[in-house]
């Protein structure tokens, strides 16, 4: 385990269909982590139980209804590592809150439930959602994928449930396109394997799903691209200031590459070029920063430039487009059909787009892809978009912040789908 694995926070979230234990895994997790205070362990008992849903399932009417809804975030650590949970709903109807916590996650926990499966056929069906899960995470390039194969212990032959679940994952992955990280079995309820490892349970004699997560990557900076960076506020200092010599600050984060003075960078859209002649921290530092990282860029001469601008490597400028092919999860209640236009956000930057045309839409059963006109609520397509004004884009496959932007509703406001640019 490298220093940077071993010390940096791993943010996961934990998927899958609805009522597969995702909750209780979270809950067991920071019990059995010591992560939960005696008085918050009092306030989760039913009836003389410990009910470890609760201690991720604080809305009321997740409560009342027995189900997530919203994404919420836990932490804990262990002696190797911090951990950032983000328990994701598994109804279909709240996918939109499982891409939003998936697309800034390292890896991803789908919890299989055993019991809901024909565990005794060698070719058994996986669930929609878990395969619509599992195909959103690889999606949004989630670097690590974990198959949890939760109440194994409620079922009467565990080891031939586990070996037939574990095929029917593998047959799917490999047809799908997913890289798998590891395959273990749980008991979210009983917390075998969860912490603790169980030795020759289910004929799985491997590491724990804890260990698993100790020793995974988080997801690297985009260095190896060249320098962008979306402008998000533009800092006005008097005349007098010493370390800007009274020109403007531009303040974000540095989404790929790196930065420092003597670097010749375009502003977009404008198309003018300036050279880079401070790096600050938030401190007002100077310092050289690299992609992941907040700075203050301040420019050898002034050059118009607002938020919801970017900053370019003046050399390695991507093209930019007023069309785009993409893949869409589509999260609206209402479908997604051409002519329809939407507020595209890109970075920090707001442009109009219209749906010219649904291509395809994926079946997440069969993994065709078919012929469609629209794309229903919690389905996934290939989607051209036509922009009122051109962004700068490059494939999610190369970045997933330059070929990641979202639609918003005209009218509503409300996030309507998550786009990746192909």
């Amino acid at each position: 385990m490298s220093n940077d694995t071993h010390f940096s926070a791993l943010k996961f979230i934990t998927c899958g269909s609805v009522d597969d234990g995702k909750s209780t895994l979270i809950g067991r997790l920071l019990v059995d982590t010591k992560a939960v205070l005696q008085d918050h362990l009092a306030g989760v008992q039913r009836a003389g139980e410990t009910d470890l849903a609760l201690l991720t399932d604080g809305l009321s009417a997740e409560r009342e209804q027995g189900i997530t809804i919203d994404v919420a975030y836990r932490y804990f650590n262990t002696k190797h590592r911090k951990f950032i949970i983000g328990d994701a709903p598994g109804h279909e109807q709240y996918t939109r809150n499982m891409v939003t916590a998936a697309s800034s996650a390292d890896a991803a926990v789908v919890l299989v439930d055993a019991t809901k499966l024909d565990w005794r056929n060698a070719e058994l069906e996986l669930l929609p959602q878990t395969r619509r899960h599992a195909l959103l995470v690889n999606l949004l390039r989630v670097p690590s994928v974990v198959f949890a194969i939760n109440k194994l212990d409620a079922v009467e032959d565990a080891t031939l449930a586990y070996q037939h679940i574990v095929a029917a994952l593998n047959k799917f992955a490999q047809a799908a396109g997913i890289t798998i990280t590891a395959l273990v079995p749980v008991s979210a309820l009983k917390g075998w394997n969860v912490v603790d490892a169980q030795a020759d349970w289910c004929g799985y004699n491997g590491p724990s799903l804890l260990s698993i997560l100790e020793g995974l990557p988080v997801t690297p900076a985009e260095t190896e691209v060249a320098f962008s960076f979306p402008v998000q506020w533009v800092e006005k200092f008097h005349d007098s200031n010493v370390t800007t010599q009274g020109r403007r600050v531009f303040w974000g984060r540095v989404a790929t590459g790196g930065v420092a003075p003597g670097d010749t960078v375009q502003v977009f859209p404008s198309g003018q070029t300036a050279v880079v002649s401070q790096v600050l921290s938030a401190a007002r530092e100077p310092q050289n920063k690299a992609a992941g990282h907040s700075a203050g860029i301040v420019l050898d001469r002034e050059v118009d430039v607002s938020r919801g601008d970017w900053l370019l490597s003046a050399e390695h400028a991507p093209e930019a487009q007023r069309q785009l092919n993409t893949t869409i999860a589509w999260m609206d209640d209402e479908p997604l059909v051409a002519g329809r236009v939407y507020w595209a956000l890109h970075g920090h930057r707001w442009v109009k787009a219209k749906v010219q045309r649904v291509v395809h839409r994926l079946n997440v059963n069969t993994l065709a892809e078919e012929e469609a006109t629209e794309l229903a609520p919690n389905s996934i397509g290939h989607v051209t978009l036509a922009l009122q004004e051109p962004l700068v884009t490059r494939p999610f496959a190369q970045s997933r912040i330059l070929g990641a932007l979202i639609l918003v509703d005209t009218a509503s406001h409300k996030t309507s789908g998550a786009v990746l640019v192909s």
